[in-house]
């Protein structure tokens, strides 16, 4: 709306009752003598508002409203989900009579403090909540995945590093049971770093962790590879070894600039090393729906890869530092927090996509 710098018709294009009478009292002119015309429409506007207060807040047009906060009541008469798409609806999978081959997803992103660790942990646990048979490889050389099940790596002799740089070593040898059911843990830690610098000289050393992952296939239903923040020779032994690949993205700026790196190293691994290899999607973390700049960052992600961004979005919450500290899960943790709600409903996703390929 624009109000007219001068005329005696100034008030003819203010739109708004509220608006016009506050512009009469500030000149000090009367509407009556002024501005008949708008004065008549003003008069028939205040008759249709029976009460009327010039000094009230007046509620902004919708479409500007929903850019300022999301529409609860949208998104529950609706079901649109944080992302400004139509949610599905994700079926509570049933029971499974037989288990494997796994299916390997990397958890990956270069930048750090994305969700990885945190998303590996509540979407294994999740996914073995709902029956199936998980197992998270700590592929980190800090150990995050380890402590954050409540594992000291510092107090550990064998560990995945050892099973990829010793031949005759087994996996059952390495293999942690977590106080989930049906969720294991091939633990990490410093040790790790050395591989990267060994495997330099070794043939095929893309395909090193994918070698000593073979074993297990049958005996999981997924394997969920929790990646180091960097796009070395371990990330890349990840990425050859899995079949999708999961990008948890906080929504902020400086993580969706890394995305179209990450991407790019993706197409290069499925031409050169692992031509199974599919994006399974982009995993909107720490979402604080108050703030602008998460919105747009979420925005800005749907508009770029669509389809490939989860329905499911991860809120920001105090519970998940707590897990960490409690060294399990939020799904047990906290199990009726939003937080445990969230990454079932992303176990949901992931199996319905699974089940859709």
């Amino acid at each position: 709306m624009t109000v007219q710098a001068e005329g005696p018709t100034r008030l003819e294009a203010v739109g708004s009752v509220a608006v016009r009478t506050f512009e009469a009292r500030r000149t000090g002119t009367n509407p009556e003598t002024q501005a008949p015309q708008a004065m008549a429409q003003y008069e028939d506007e205040l008759q249709d508002s029976q009460l009327y207060d010039p000094d009230a807040e007046y509620e902004p047009d919708p479409e500007y409203a929903a850019t300022l906060a999301p529409d609860a009541a949208r998104q529950r008469r609706e079901r649109v989900g944080p992302t400004g798409r139509p949610l599905p609806y994700f079926p509570i999978p049933g029971p499974l009579t037989e288990h494997g081959p796994a299916k390997i997803v990397a958890m990956c992103n270069q930048k750090g403090g994305v969700g990885k660790t945190t998303s590996t942990i509540n979407l294994g646990a999740a996914l073995a909540e709902y029956g199936r048979r998980v197992l998270l490889v700590d592929f980190d050389p800090q150990g995050a995945l380890s402590v954050g099940l409540g594992v000291n790596p510092m107090e550990l002799d064998i560990t995945v590093y050892n099973l990829l740089m010793e031949r005759g070593l087994v996996a059952d040898d390495v293999l942690l049971k977590t106080a989930v059911p049906g969720m294991d843990l091939l633990p990490s830690n410093i040790d790790l770093s050395a591989a990267e610098v060994q495997l330099v000289s070794e043939v095929a050393r893309e395909s090193t962790l994918q070698r000593a992952l073979k074993p297990l296939m049958s005996d999981y239903d997924y394997i969920v590879i929790d990646c180091q923040p960097s796009l070395g020779l371990l990330t890349v032994n990840a990425l050859t070894a899995a079949h999708t690949v999961i990008v948890p993205l906080e929504c902020e700026f400086f993580a969706l600039r890394g995305v179209a790196l990450l991407t790019e190293t993706i197409e290069k691994v499925r031409e050169r090393l692992n031509p199974e290899l599919e994006l399974d999607g982009i995993l909107a973390t720490m979402y604080d729906s108050r703030t602008v700049h998460s919105r747009e960052v979420l925005a800005r992600v749907v508009e770029a890869f669509d389809d490939n961004v989860f329905h499911t979005v991860i809120g920001r919450t105090v519970r998940f530092p707590e897990t960490t500290v409690a060294g399990e899960p939020i799904t047990t943790y906290a199990s009726n927090s939003v937080g445990a709600a969230a990454y079932r409903q992303l176990a949901r996703e992931v199996l319905a996509r699974c089940h859709a390929e």
